[in-house]
């Protein structure tokens, strides 16, 4: 369960993200995404990871813009980049944190199981 929080932080922070711009398909598939860990696939386990890395991407991307806005009007940066790089930094150790999700790949013990001899 310990593993569920870092995903579910890391999914409300990036929606919280898109909420600003109005941007409410990417809400709720930020909400949303957290679900992929019930059904324990790795392939949706690789598609959850690989989301999150893209999702710190996404907040690279906003800290670089914000920055050249900062220096364009001769304000502070630093603060802004501490903040917004131990962001993208947590949103992108959630990805690697994913790697100890157990998953159940196996097929269904009742198909599997019957004899057809």
């Amino acid at each position: 369960m310990i593993l569920l929080i870092p995903t579910i932080l890391s999914a409300l922070l990036l929606g919280a993200h898109f909420l600003r711009d109005g941007q409410w398909i990417l809400v709720v598939v930020w909400l949303l995404l957290p679900l992929l860990l019930i059904p324990r696939r790795r392939a949706l386990l690789r598609g959850l990871q690989g989301a999150f890395v893209l999702g710190a991407l996404e907040w690279l991307r906003t800290l670089a813009m914000m920055v050249q806005v900062r220096w364009a009007f001769d304000e502070p940066w630093i603060r802004l980049v501490v903040i917004l790089g131990a962001v993208a930094t947590f949103t992108l150790a959630t990805a690697w944190w994913l790697r100890h999700w157990t998953v159940n790949d196996e097929p269904s013990s009742d198909l599997s199981q019957h004899d057809t001899t």
